[in-house]
């Protein structure tokens, strides 16, 4: 939960106000191709490039410039270790059908501030009558769960993520379910958003704002995102409902990776899961940035003996409508599109989108026990290999329009997975 400012800058500007910034001249910019590998238009595509590819020396800047044309293209660098080095440097930008830029990388001394497009927001208390702090980190063991506090630690019941189109946040009090803000402006959501006045943790967003608020029953569901493990053909949610007062995890240890104007980046890591007498090590990783209604979902699980099957949930509470099954490039994405918003109130579209390559059909979670309330796509696992996929949330209010009618939406999500599924050539001279 950092505090922020917004600096609404346009790129042509930044490119004007560079001349008169510190740029390193004593290396000569690097020239970076990009090449669209598809047939299709990409709009705000991420591209990452590894720092051992730009091979960059330390005497130059802090702050990447990248220059097209006449426009600064947006980027920030992540440490994804944790180890105090930038790993990436991450940005989005536009691609025509088979379209090829060509991009020039400087650095600068002078922190060009883009326009703040992405956020995560997390605080917490460590007592009951002790007020909300920021943080940026957090380690729950399985007697710290909400029930057994007898109040809730955490700030929106856990972390929020969000960019310019949609929010999201992550029940880390032990039920580890996924829930959705709809946003009906662009700009990024208060800090005080579940904190009243006294920084006490309030509900305070299931009603609404001017930016929106939280639209998502998710019940005993893990949620849009959230998932499960079947072992030996027995569903096993990863933690426990609300009033369970001893966690399934032993430990689990959350981080903000980064924050930035391009790109959040959250990392959970569950230790010693207890699922049908099995212990497991999972980590997870969730990533935005701007243009997407949704967010990319990452998961290793350590501990896999082969009877297991990963579960990837989408709620279903509220939906009266058949469930959309469509592959669309290397994606089957399951869709809803119902007034699946609180007692039924608004429009809103939801759908998974998960690799079509390990898809081994979807299940309907039973009507009671751990695990209700939702569809539950079957995807192969192995042994500590990743497993990514997508989650998408677009609600009849947000800023773009059409989002009410149901074949704008699954067009808006098939659309999407094609552009997911193009690969970027990246060339570095």
């Amino acid at each position: 939960m950092k505090k922020q400012t917004l600096f609404y800058i346009s790129t042509t500007l930044v490119a004007t106000l560079l001349t008169s910034c510190k740029v390193s001249q004593n290396v000569s910019g690097k020239t970076i191709v990009l090449k669209n590998k598809g047939t299709i238009a990409l709009s705000q595509k991420a591209v990452s490039i590894k720092r051992e590819d730009l091979k960059e020396y330390k005497n130059k800047g802090s702050f990447p410039i990248l220059l097209f044309k006449t426009d600064t293209i947006p980027a920030q660098t992540n440490d994804l270790n944790g180890d105090g080095k930038w790993d990436e440097l991450f940005f989005t930008t536009n691609f025509l059908p088979s379209e090829e830029k060509i991009v020039t990388l400087e650095w600068s001394e002078v922190d060009p501030k883009f326009t703040v497009k992405t956020s995560v927001r997390f605080g917490k208390r460590e007592g009951k009558n002790l007020p909300v702090h920021p943080d940026t980190q957090e380690v729950l063991m399985a007697d710290q769960v909400y029930k057994k506090l007898g109040y809730q630690k955490y700030q929106t019941d856990g972390p929020t993520w969000e960019n310019d189109k949609v929010g999201f946040r992550h029940y880390l009090d032990g039920r580890n379910c996924k829930d959705v803000f709809g946003k009906k402006i662009p700009g990024i959501t208060p800090e005080n958003v579940g904190i009243n006045n006294e920084g006490a943790v309030e509900d305070n967003y299931h009603v609404m704002h001017d930016w929106g608020r939280d639209i998502f029953p998710v019940g005993n569901s893990a949620g849009l995102g959230g998932y499960a493990l079947s072992v030996d053909n027995k569903i096993n949610r990863l933690g426990i409902l609300l009033n369970d007062t001893i966690n399934n995890v032993e430990k689990t240890t959350f981080k903000i990776v980064s924050e930035g104007p391009v790109n959040s980046v959250l990392s959970y890591h569950y230790q010693n899961w207890k699922a049908s007498n099995n212990m497991y090590q999972v980590q997870e990783t969730t990533s935005i940035w701007p243009g997407m209604y949704g967010y990319k979902n990452t998961v290793a699980i350590n501990g896999i003996k082969g009877k297991e099957t990963f579960l990837a949930a989408i709620s279903n509470l509220n939906n009266k409508k058949p469930l959309q099954v469509i592959e669309s490039g290397d994606w089957i994405c399951l869709i809803q599109h119902d007034y699946l918003t609180y007692e039924r109130q608004w429009i809103l579209g939801t759908a998974i989108l998960v690799p079509k390559n390990i898809y081994e059909g979807y299940i309907e979670a039973p009507k009671t026990g751990q695990l209700t309330d939702s569809y539950l796509a079957k995807l192969k696992i192995e042994n500590n290999k990743e497993i990514s996929y997508y989650a998408i949330a677009a609600w009849e209010l947000s800023a773009d329009k059409g989002f009410e009618d149901s074949t704008f939406f699954t067009n808006y999500v098939t659309n999407l997975a094609k552009q997911l599924s193009v690969k970027i050539d990246i060339l570095i001279k």
